[in-house]
């Protein structure tokens, strides 16, 4: 498998990590605010998700924060003592449909590979955001979550809209808005909000990782596709279609092929990089 085109990426806060089966570990890295969002950490978390849209040799994202937190939400204090305070987190720039604050969330969708986020600790407001913007989360039982913006005055703002709807009833949604509670790892598994519990739930999210690194990446960025288009969607002879159009892509390709091979003779399957 190639290396990637960035096999090791760093920066003050966000640092990416390539391994040679194609897992992509990105690390929150401010442990001494519980990995809290300032304008550092946005930068370095788009600046990740974009790099690794673009590396065909990624098959899998492990997204979690270094030390006692998944990320604590919002550094209110250091973006009013900036230059332009809270507004440069509504800015959008052309070519992106999500503004700034957004995209920390929403381009996680925009990475072909699975993406899964990784919980433990303090896992508050726009973190709890980031979290719902990967394909799978992993918490442990003693996490804390919260869509806590109430708590400031605020609404949820950061693709919420995209992500919160695939998971829960719009009831359980607006209770846990309205009241900004903080819910443990436990019940966000009861209530949808994660998809399993895990007592090292960055362990048990690197296994799930390498396991999907032994499916074909075409399959899996094709699935990835089918179901962010078509999860929500009224219009059932689109999505019927959709289907069509995904499988017409992935029939008789090499790593279809390969995958036939491996499931007929035991061996383990030989798959290259997406064209």
């Amino acid at each position: 498998m190639a290396s990637g085109k960035f096999p090791s990426v760093s920066d003050d806060r966000v640092q990416v990590k390539i391994g040679a089966t194609g897992v992509a570990t990105v690390t929150m890295v401010r442990v001494d605010k519980h990995n809290a969002l300032d304008q550092a950490m946005f930068e370095g978390l788009t600046n990740a998700a974009d790099r690794l849209a673009g590396d065909k040799s990624v098959r899998a994202v492990v997204l979690h924060g270094e030390g006692k937190s998944f990320c604590s939400g919002l550094d209110i204090a250091s973006f009013m003592s900036g230059k332009g305070g809270t507004g440069v987190l509504l800015e959008r720039d052309s070519g992106h449909l999500a503004n700034f604050a957004q995209r920390v969330a929403y381009d996680w969708s925009l990475v072909p590979a699975p993406v899964i986020a990784a919980i433990h600790g303090n896992c508050f407001g726009g973190g709890l955001q980031i979290a719902l913007g990967a394909d799978i989360r992993i918490a442990a039982p003693d996490a804390k979550l919260s869509i806590m913006e109430v708590k400031w005055g605020l609404v949820p703002d950061m693709g919420i809209t995209q992500t919160l709807p695939r998971l829960v009833s719009i009831d359980v949604a607006k209770e846990l808005t309205f009241t900004g509670r903080i819910v443990s790892g436990s019940e966000a598994l009861a209530l949808g909000l994660v998809t399993r519990n895990s007592d090292d739930p960055l362990a048990s999210a690197l296994a799930l990782a390498e396991e999907i690194t032994q499916k074909s990446p075409d399959a899996i960025r094709a699935a990835k596709r089918l179901y962010d288009e078509t999860w929500v969607s009224d219009d059932a002879a689109a999505a019927l279609k959709r289907e069509s159009e995904l499988q017409t892509g992935l029939i008789g390709k090499p790593n279809q092929l390969a995958a036939v091979v491996a499931g007929m003779s035991g061996e383990p399957p030989v798959f290259v990089d997406p064209a």
